[in-house]
């Protein structure tokens, strides 16, 4: 607990280049560029996948490169291949890390539509890429943002590592506190690591509330 106070306390850890506002600003951008770079690649490919069927190896694959992805060894070796100078050494692999969860849970939310659903679409007269966004969307949209939650919180929790390449983000508090043996600035960097997932967590479970139609909420909760 004195931990905490001594670093909370400390008007030092509060501006500067190396203050909590600009290191969380840091720690946001490079979560948010890696989880919106992912979802450009994993939603519109887990939609595709999973309305034509086709390339459900690919996810399958993606799946169990989910749970033996070294996320530290492709930082190393991204910062060999293209050096410090930008941010892509680290916002490669937290890519990487984030499109499995939102690939198969995009293409598990499509799949998983009752298939009596979309004949009756198709009886309606819709057509391929109606059926898939005024049908199949709506009904998988908990499944996708529920891979979409899952990407972020990793993202948040993995971005720690971009302290290794010599960047930014609260992940600095952690690295240079076990450097300098500051555990006061161990602690309180992970307190706000962990914070910052909290809020992540809540924010997704508030989007979810307000996007997803009351009905498709009912159908999931009673499976």
């Amino acid at each position: 607990m004195n931990w905490l106070t001594g670093f909370f306390g400390d008007p030092a850890n509060w501006s500067g280049p190396g203050g909590i506002p600009a290191r969380l600003l840091e720690h946001v951008e490079f979560s948010a560029l890696a989880l919106v770079l992912a979802m450009l690649l994993a939603v519109p490919l887990g939609l595709l996948i999973g309305h034509t069927g086709r390339g459900a190896l690919l996810v399958v694959v993606s799946a169990n490169l989910s749970r033996a992805l070294p996320t530290l060894g492709l930082l190393v070796m991204f910062v060999l291949l293209l050096g410090t100078a930008s941010i892509w050494p680290v916002i490669i692999p937290l890519v990487l890390l984030a499109v499995p969860p939102i690939l198969v849970n995009t293409y598990e939310g499509v799949r998983g539509v009752d298939p009596e659903l979309r004949d009756a679409a198709y009886g309606m007269g819709l057509r391929g890429g109606q059926v898939l966004g005024r049908v199949l969307v709506p009904v998988a949209l908990p499944l996708i943002l529920l891979g979409l939650r899952l990407s972020a919180i990793q993202v948040v929790a993995t971005t720690t590592v971009a302290a290794y390449t010599g960047l930014g983000g609260l992940g600095r508090f952690v690295i240079d506190g076990f450097a300098t043996k500051d555990y006061a600035s161990v602690v309180g960097g992970s307190v706000l690591i962990v914070l910052f997932a909290l809020v992540v967590q809540i924010g997704f479970t508030l989007v979810q509330r307000t996007t997803v139609s009351p009905g498709v909420s009912q159908r999931v909760r009673s499976r």
